[in-house]
């Protein structure tokens, strides 16, 4: 009888034989037959868990490589004219290895967008793989926004995206009756034409660029949100009625809930109530409801709405408008948690101790009616004695005891020490004609707090009760750092004289110490934005792996089913794991939980893209009439073409590019996050403060450009262009270079020892 392989065997024949890692060319390598295969089925088992080895479909590799033979999507040129590439799917750790694809004279065209399927083959150098086309498996031609200018040929198009300097060129049958100056959408209709420029084909004109609201409208084309829903979808929404009391549906009109949201909120999809806990096990305890919009009762698998929901994702948010995930007759309305208006909802009803902590849970499917629909603002005021008309009736039974019941909350926080970042919030604010007034900083208050931990708590519990039931369901996955970004922040930190907890098992509270220490230091906001880079990005999936940020074991999203297709998947599980109804889970829809967490995920960052150049544009919008106004800020980037400074006014970020720094070459240090003039020693570092001069701000690209006027308090000496070397290399700017060499030299020689055989 052959004898089972052991991990090293395994592993080793994986990477000998990269086409040959199923189960079955495994067993048939080693001679496993019969009874055998039970036994090997356990060794690959622990080498999943142990995170050596991936499953895709009834294949195994290493989860940090690529495939032989991959599908990829061409990511754009490289300076010199090469194309790159990225992997469609990743499973590793970071943003996935760069491709460098080979094109042959026999090759078709290839452009931005195209998905291929490619043989790969590791490198390296600047790239981990060299990939070369095996066919194109799809074409996604290249789309781009912009400003229409008219010429003789037909027109060009100037794209809107800061980052994206080349024009198209458009034919005189393609200019789809554009104006000149009209905002265009347009998609590649061919390769480079007789000007060099790559053809373009008007697929939509959009109007004046610079009439009021354009700036969202602009984002949600560049970002391809749907934005109009289907006839089809609004006709399911508007012959919906609203949900009755039933046999699986009970009676929560006599509790006393309230929703707290935002002043300018349209929809209100929880609601809450908590009170002291009468039993007297549990002395010092309370009793917390959180009561969610049941959306799952209206949107049901199969149907328009569910296919459009799910396509959407999400709700996409900007300052003058909600690209809502469900139309308004469900997400204003039927969904909507109105004052004194019966609607259906989801409860958790919680029993937590007076520290706290969570002692058990129960899910309710109800008909509730909210006895107050409050904002923020008012509630915190209420507490903090002021409480206006609408409030007062409601201290005694209401508001003071969420409050206690919160105090307890934030006692089991503290104990969790879930990641503690200061990072405020700008609010964009606009007038009636959607012109930019201000743009302030958002006041975190207690009640708003309130709100988050009780939603963190009824989160838990939903993730908590479906693995309990063995239920399938989304996680709310937030995986640890990688090793790399960890040792990243810890070099950081002790350029900032600052420590980092090393050689044992990472955990939230080891961060928040060195947060702790940085705080009310000139290294505050730089350690406060190093430690946001070295966090990996919260995604959904069926398999649990925790939430390293808010240092939970099993975290769900079930609070927000009006504006998040995962709430809606969780609220249908819990419809299944209860026998509350038809409108549960459906088999197909468990069968394509993978690809749902994957698509959902997808248009979650889609959104956070634009909602944030939606920002940036309404930014640089604001700051357009301040040219060549000084500003305070801090380095908060450094790249090979200049340095980015947050401005401490508005938060906006803009650029110092390399021509503003002065007559000298730049040298880069990347892991050292600074730039150092060939000349006068001058150095540009993450977390200088700095003063610069505002000297363009372009609101249809959201550009901002800054010229340096001083670092660190000391006025700026540029070499002049004859090669004078003006500016001394000694003094504090000289021994900071010196301090960041020491650190760069530290990091490449750990880089070194790694790579020792």
């Amino acid at each position: 009888m052959s004898h089972i392989p052991s991990k090293a065997e395994i592993l080793q024949w994986i990477s000998d034989n990269p086409t040959k890692t199923s189960k079955r060319d495994i067993a048939r390598a080693f001679g496993i037959r019969g009874a055998q295969k039970i036994d090997l089925k356990q060794v690959f088992r622990e080498l999943e868990e142990e995170g050596h080895l991936t499953k895709r479909k009834k294949t195994y590799r290493d989860p940090q490589k690529l495939p032989p033979v991959a599908v990829l999507q061409v990511a754009g040129q490289t300076p010199d004219g090469d194309l790159t590439a990225r992997a469609m799917e990743w499973e590793g750790e970071g943003d996935g290895p760069r491709v460098l694809l080979i094109t042959r004279s026999s090759d078709p065209a290839l452009g931005e967008g195209d998905r291929i399927l490619a043989r790969l083959t590791e490198i390296k150098g600047d790239f981990d793989y060299e990939g070369r086309l095996i066919r194109r498996i799809g074409t996604n031609p290249r789309h781009v926004l912009g400003i229409f200018r008219k010429t003789p040929e037909g027109g060009r198009i100037l794209p809107i995206d800061k980052g994206d300097g080349k024009e198209w060129q458009v034919g005189k049958a393609d200019t789809n009756n554009a104006k000149e100056g009209e905002l265009v959408e347009a998609e590649q209709s061919g390769p480079k034409g007789r000007m060099g420029l790559p053809r373009a084909r008007i697929t939509q004109v959009l109007g004046d660029p610079t009439a009021p609201r354009a700036v969202s409208l602009i984002a949600i084309h560049q970002h391809g949100i749907p934005h109009d829903f289907p006839d089809e979808v609004i006709a399911e929404a508007d012959a919906m009625h609203p949900a009755t009391l039933g046999p699986n549906r009970e009676d929560l009109t006599d509790l006393p809930l309230i929703t707290i949201d935002p002043a300018d909120a349209r929809d209100h999809d929880d609601a809450v109530w908590a009170h002291a806990d009468d039993d007297p096990k549990n002395e010092g305890g309370h009793i917390i409801w959180v009561a969610i919009a049941d959306v799952a009762h209206y949107v049901t698998p199969g149907t328009a709405l569910d296919a459009e929901a799910r396509k959407r994702g999400n709700s996409s948010y900007f300052p003058d408008r909600v690209v809502p995930m469900l139309p308004d007759r469900l997400s204003g309305d039927l969904c909507s948690l109105h004052e004194g208006v019966a609607r259906a909802c989801i409860a958790a009803r919680m029993q937590i101790d007076a520290h706290g902590q969570k002692r058990s849970h129960s899910f309710h499917r109800g008909l509730m009616r909210s006895i107050a629909s409050l904002n923020y603002r008012e509630v915190q005021e209420a507490q903090d004695g002021t409480p206006n008309e609408k409030c007062a009736p409601l201290m005694a039974e209401v508001i003071a005891p969420l409050y206690a019941a919160y105090d307890a909350l934030v006692k089991a926080r503290a104990a969790r020490q879930p990641l503690d970042l200061d990072l405020p919030e700008r609010k964009v604010v606009l007038n009636d004609e959607g012109e930019v007034t201000s743009v302030n900083f958002t006041d975190r208050l207690d009640a708003h707090k309130l709100i988050e931990e009780m939603m963190i708590l009824a989160n838990v519990a939903a993730a908590e009760e479906l693995t309990a039931r063995r239920s399938p369901l989304l996680f709310r996955v937030h995986e640890e750092p990688p090793a790399e970004k960890l040792e990243s922040l810890r070099d950081t930190a002790e350029a900032a004289g600052l420590t980092l907890a090393k050689g044992q098992v990472l955990k939230t509270s080891h961060l928040n110490a060195l947060l702790a220490a940085a705080e009310g230091t000139d290294q505050d906001e730089l350690i406060n934005l190093s430690t946001l880079r070295a966090m990996t990005q919260a995604y959904y999936s069926p398999s649990n792996f925790g939430h390293f940020g808010l240092a939970l074991q099993a975290y769900a999203h079930f609070t927000s089913p009006i504006r998040r297709y995962s709430d809606l998947i969780v609220h249908r599980a819990l419809v299944t794991a209860h026998n509350w109804g038809d409108d549960g889970l459906s088999p197909g829809e468990i069968e394509r939980l993978e690809s749902t967490a994957t698509h959902i995920s997808e248009t979650e960052r889609r959104s956070m893209m634009a909602e944030r150049d939606t920002n940036d544009r309404y930014l640089a919008a604001f700051l357009s009439e301040r040219i060549g106004g000084e500003f305070s800020g801090r380095v908060s980037g450094i790249a090979k073409f200049g340095a980015f400074v947050r401005l401490d006014e508005t938060g906006a970020d803009g650029l110092i590019p390399m021509r503003a720094l002065g007559h000298e070459y730049f040298r880069l240090d990347r892991d050292a996050g600074t730039l150092t003039g060939s000349e006068t020693g001058m150095q540009i570092g993450l977390g200088d403060r700095v003063t610069v001069k505002l000297t363009e701000a372009a609101p249809v690209t959201g550009g901002i450009a800054l010229e340096l006027i001083s670092i660190d308090g000391q006025q700026v000496k540029r070499a002049g262009r004859g090669g004078s070397r003006s500016g001394p290399k000694s003094g504090p700017r000289g021994r900071k270079h010196a301090s960041a060499k020491r650190k760069s030299d530290k990091i490449k020689r750990k880089v070194q020892r790694r790579r020792k055989p």
